[in-house]
């Protein structure tokens, strides 16, 4: 079971002599590159499934910029922030829609890798360490979020979605909001040991009241001030600022886009610690 995590099929081929497999070799191996076997398994695993991958990548811009731009956006004449609405709500949505997926990644699957699929315990038996696991699932899920940013900064361009070339920079900017979701979730996700209403709740009184106050259809600063802080710890309003300012150049303070790049990177840098210290807590106890 603890192949996929350990070499590949050409990997055992080179070391495999007249004597057979040389273990030695596979585990040294596995020391260093195992937090990508991890994230490659991640990847061979959805392969199945990637109909249903490429349906929501490709489906989900598609939906959402077309009502931006042919039904509310139609709606909205006047500008906002010296830009046509679909302008401006569309780096939101590219966000948004990554933050989200980063979300929905760092729990269910994540405790189902410990409870039901069990591979975080076949690839522990091995040499790969419970950090480079949980450095794997990251990476994986980096290069996830990074292709379904690039899927819908493509898809906006018929739209005429992106107003400066500089707008291509929404992607990292969404990968970096997608981690700042993942990494702490997965973290807490990693000590879960029976399934109930937790990610549930998650997802209702966390994710989604982000989502619906992070300025993503309109700007923060126009809702209530008692309404305001749910935005000003969302990861999802400080990406969507960074990519309104890459995306259409939204005058903005220097120090503003320090703060909110510096606000992204605690909330991974965080999570990924706590990520590490669980997985190792989890797989070892």
């Amino acid at each position: 079971m603890a192949e996929p995590t350990t070499a590949t099929a050409s990997e055992v081929a080179t070391v495999v002599g007249t004597g057979g497999v040389d273990h030695a070799a596979l585990a040294a191996r596995s020391r260093v590159w195992g937090a990508l076997h991890v994230a490659q398994r991640q990847w061979v695993n959805e392969i199945p499934f990637i109909h249903i991958v490429l349906l929501t990548a490709l489906g989900n811009p598609i939906i959402y910029l077309a009502a931006m731009g042919i039904g509310l956006g139609a709606l909205v004449t006047s500008q906002v922030a010296g830009v046509p609405y679909l302008i401006f709500v569309a780096p939101a949505l590219l966000v948004s829609t990554v933050a989200t997926s980063g979300a929905g990644w760092g729990t269910w699957p994540i405790m189902g890798g410990f409870k039901w699929e069990k591979n975080y315990f076949a690839a522990s038996a091995t040499s790969v360490t419970p950090g480079q696991i949980a450095l794997g699932e990251t990476i994986g899920m980096t290069a996830r979020l990074i292709l379904q940013g690039a899927a819908f900064w493509v898809l906006g361009l018929p739209f005429n979605a992106w107003h400066s070339p500089w707008s291509v920079l929404t992607v990292p900017i969404a990968m970096l909001a997608g981690l700042a979701f993942f990494a702490p979730l997965a973290a807490y996700s990693a000590t879960i040991e029976d399934e109930g209403i937790q990610f549930n709740l998650i997802n209702r009184i966390i994710v989604m009241p982000m989502f619906l106050f992070a300025g993503t259809f309109f700007p923060l600063d126009v809702m209530p001030i008692y309404l305001q802080w749910i935005g000003w710890i969302s990861p999802m309003w400080h990406g969507t600022q960074l990519a309104r300012v890459a995306a259409f150049g939204m005058a903005y303070p220097l120090e503003g886009v320090v703060a909110h790049l510096l606000v992204l990177v605690a909330y991974v840098a965080v999570g990924l610690v706590l990520m590490r210290r669980n997985f190792f807590r989890r797989l070892t106890k």
